[in-house]
C-alpha cells in the first residue's frame, strides 16, 4: 500500500443517532443543525477548508435525505444495508477510497480552532505511524460522557488509557482491516492492531471539541459557537 498523503476522507454518516431521542426520530443525525446548519455541514467545513479533495459518505439511516442535503456536492456515497460500525462502514468502502492511508472524520462533534484535518497532515509520518489521531484532553471537551479513550506519551505514542479523548478524525493505514474476519465491527479492532505494534499516534488538540451525541450536547455545541461569536 501506499503511504502517499491521503487525498481522501471517509465521513462516517450511517448510524441511528438513537441518543438524540425525538430529534432523529425524522431524519438522520447529520442533519441535525447546530446554530442553524447541519452537524454534517460543519464536518464538510473542515474538510473544504483544508483542501482534501475527495470524499466518501457512508449511509444507512434515511440515507435518501442525506444525499439530497448535499445534492450538487462532489461526494461519493456508500450505501450499508445494515449498520456495519466505524470499522465494517471503512471496509466496506475500501473499493471507492482507494490504496493509500485515509482520512476518517465523525460527523457529530463541533471543533471551535485549528482544523484538525490540517494539523494531521501536517504531523503525519507513515514511516513511524500507521495511525495518527487527534486527542482531546478533558479539560477542553464539552458534552462528552466518557471515561477517556488514550494516554499519550511524550513522543506521540499512544496506549490505552484515560487521559484524553479521541475527537473522531484521524489519518490510518487500512492494510490491517484483511485481518479482521468479521463484517459489523469497531475500529478499535484495528487501532488494537496498531497499539500491539507500538504504531498508534496522536496530537493534541488546542481548542475546544464538543460531542454532539445526545441533545444536551446539541445545546453545549450551540453555546460554545455562540461564545466565539460574540
Amino acid at each position: 500500500m501506499s503511504d502517499r498523503m491521503p487525498d481522501t476522507v471517509m465521513l462516517f454518516a450511517a448510524g441511528f443517532g438513537t441518543r438524540m431521542g425525538a430529534l432523529t426520530a425524522d431524519r438522520p443525525k447529520p442533519l441535525v443543525p447546530v446554530n442553524g446548519r447541519a452537524l454534517i455541514d460543519h464536518a464538510l467545513d473542515l474538510v473544504d477548508s483544508a483542501g482534501v479533495p475527495n470524499t466518501v459518505v457512508n449511509l444507512h439511516y434515511r440515507g435518501q435525505m442525506i444525499r439530497d442535503h448535499l445534492v450538487g456536492r462532489e461526494i461519493t456515497f456508500a450505501e450499508e444495508p445494515e449498520i456495519l460500525e466505524t470499522g465494517g462502514g471503512l471496509k466496506a468502502a475500501l473499493s471507492l477510497i482507494g490504496a493509500g492511508p485515509v482520512l476518517t472524520l465523525n460527523s457529530d462533534a463541533i471543533w471551535q480552532g485549528p482544523n484538525p484535518i490540517e494539523m494531521l497532515r501536517a504531523a503525519w509520518d507513515p514511516e513511524t505511524m500507521d495511525a495518527l489521531m487527534v486527542l482531546i484532553p478533558p479539560a477542553q471537551a464539552r458534552g462528552y460522557q466518557g471515561q477517556g479513550d488514550f494516554h499519550r506519551a511524550d513522543n506521540g505514542q499512544l496506549t490505552r488509557g484515560a487521559r484524553a479523548i479521541y475527537g473522531g478524525v484521524q489519518i490510518l493505514k487500512t492494510d490491517g482491516l484483511a485481518l479482521i474476519d468479521q463484517t459489523a465491527f469497531s475500529l478499535n479492532l484495528l487501532w488494537d492492531q496498531m497499539l500491539g505494534a507500538g504504531r498508534l499516534y496522536g496530537i493534541t488538540y488546542p481548542g475546544t471539541w464538543c460531542d454532539v451525541g445526545n441533545p444536551a450536547g446539541l445545546k453545549l455545541a450551540e453555546q460554545m459557537l455562540e461564545d466565539t461569536d460574540v
